[in-house]
């Protein structure tokens, strides 16, 4: 039996779950989610949890459990808490500014960068050397997160670069200088 699938995800009373088959809505405070979970996985509302149900224990079924009930609690939490995350701008002259359709990043190129933000994302820079990210949905999160990372990912020589919040950057010696 999966560990984690056999937990049922606890609903929170700010939060009303639908389920209609094996679409899940999900509304809160944050925002409103849906989602289709596989074919094949059963959902259920029991005492106010939603509890996933797999027909048999074959290997990809029991995969598909600990998924599917992952991704109905990331929904829950997203809509109720929220999720977000933070990147590091390391560089002389990186900066981060807000703008009505995004962010506007310096990067050390010629020009400045302009990201546009998807629907739900709200981007925001406390300093003008952090980026905070943050929406309901984990996976549009976390993509974000990573498309402004790719932009100028860290180099190993001097750190420069965009980073997450508590990234170790692996750093290498360079030239071995003067005799």
């Amino acid at each position: 039996m999966s560990r984690i699938g056999k937990k049922p995800v606890p609903v929170p009373a700010n939060v009303t779950v639908t389920l209609d088959g094996n679409t899940v809505n999900v509304k809160g405070p944050k925002g409103e989610l849906q989602r289709t979970i596989h074919p094949d996985m059963k959902l259920s509302m029991e005492n106010g949890e939603v509890v996933v149900a797999r027909p048999s224990d074959e290997q990809n079924h029991k995969a598909l459990h600990g998924l599917s009930r992952t991704l109905v609690a990331n929904m829950v939490e997203g809509v109720s808490t929220g999720f977000s995350k933070t990147l590091e701008l390391v560089g002389v002259g990186y900066k981060a500014e807000v703008r009505p359709y995004g962010l506007q990043l310096a990067l050390g190129f010629s020009h400045p960068i302009e990201y546009k933000s998807p629907k739900g994302i709200k981007l925001s820079a406390p300093q003008p050397t952090q980026v905070v990210v943050q929406g309901a949905n984990k996976e549009v999160v976390g993509q974000v997160a990573a498309e402004i990372r790719g932009l100028r990912p860290p180099e190993p020589y001097k750190g420069k670069g965009v980073k997450y919040q508590g990234e170790q950057v692996r750093r290498k010696a360079g030239k071995a200088g003067g005799k």
